[in-house]
């Protein structure tokens, strides 16, 4: 009797818990979202954001213009929020499909050397952006917005 009993609370309460998630994204053929989340340690997110525009966001630029991307966008939140929760820049990149997300833009080093002849300069300030990072995820998104 207990038995069945357990056997009938799981099958009505499994499906909705096999349910929960995300949704997966778009066909391999579809534009793919992902956000980058920065959190920068305190007193150095204006440091941060000049390395990121001066020695990143050039290269973002590039995978736009090849058609790698779609788009990319930089924000910041306009109000705090509590530590553990704290984000400082969030870029927001939707790519021409998934499997150019998932791979390595096989462009890159040669990208990187032709935007930054002084590479070691370049090497230096990477480094230093990344020394004043407390943390950085990754997260892709799907657009489930009703379509009427």
């Amino acid at each position: 009797m207990r038995n069945a009993l357990l056997a009938l609370v799981l099958s009505v309460f499994a499906p909705p818990l096999l349910a929960q998630g995300a949704p997966p994204q778009a066909a391999a053929d579809q534009p793919y979202t992902m956000e980058y989340y920065y959190k920068v340690q305190w007193g150095h997110q204006q440091e941060f954001l000049q390395l990121f525009f001066k020695n990143h966001y050039p290269l973002l630029k590039k995978g736009v213009e090849s058609g790698r991307m779609i788009s990319v966008r930089i924000e910041t939140p306009a109000n705090h929020m509590t530590e553990d929760a704290r984000w400082d820049y969030r870029v927001t990149i939707k790519y021409k499909n998934s499997t150019v997300a998932t791979t390595a833009n096989p462009e890159e080093e040669s990208l990187i050397k032709e935007l930054w002849p002084d590479q070691e300069t370049y090497r230096r300030e990477e480094q230093r952006r990344f020394e004043i990072l407390l943390a950085h995820w990754d997260l892709p998104v799907t657009d489930i917005t009703p379509s009427k």
